[in-house]
């Protein structure tokens, strides 16, 4: 049923993408879901590896990642998820802090969401304030900290 092997599961130079210079991580749902959304990600020459994060710990996930960034010579890590799940955010989170973790720049990262059945780019910096929950309320408040029902609490 599934067609792309789960991130955890690989070898760290596996044969699957040693050769690839862009990977792909995606959110293991979208294969069924979304499965040509992701062949258009591998016509443009991605290596695609799954990951739920209902399953594994985002941690063990991000671990293994970092392993494999610091084996091979990729030019670009993008995530593919679909845009609300509570679970698959984890993984746009994730890249950032690899990247952080390693202080790798070189590596172009970029995050794409799937919203009403089309793919959106989301910036590093969008992703990094989705972190924040009182920097989103700050921006939806237009710049003040509290509205007025949170005020009075």
């Amino acid at each position: 049923m599934y067609k792309y092997p789960r991130l955890i599961d690989v070898n760290a130079k596996s044969k699957i993408f040693r050769n690839k210079e862009k990977l792909l991580i995606i959110g293991r749902c979208l294969e069924i879901e979304h499965p040509d959304i992701i062949e258009e990600f591998v016509k443009q020459g991605y290596g695609v590896l799954s990951v739920c994060i209902e399953a594994e710990h985002v941690n063990m996930v991000g671990f293994k990642l970092a392993g494999i960034l610091a084996r091979g010579d990729y030019k670009e890590v993008s995530v593919l998820t679909v845009d609300g799940s509570m679970h698959c955010t984890q993984l746009h989170w994730m890249i950032e802090e690899v990247f952080k973790i390693l202080g790798r720049n070189n590596i172009i990262r970029r995050h794409f969401v799937i919203y009403k059945g089309k793919v959106f780019e989301v910036s590093p910096r969008s992703v990094k304030i989705s972190r924040y929950l009182y920097k989103i309320n700050k921006v939806i408040n237009g710049g003040t900290v509290f509205n007025e029902q949170t005020k009075n609490r």
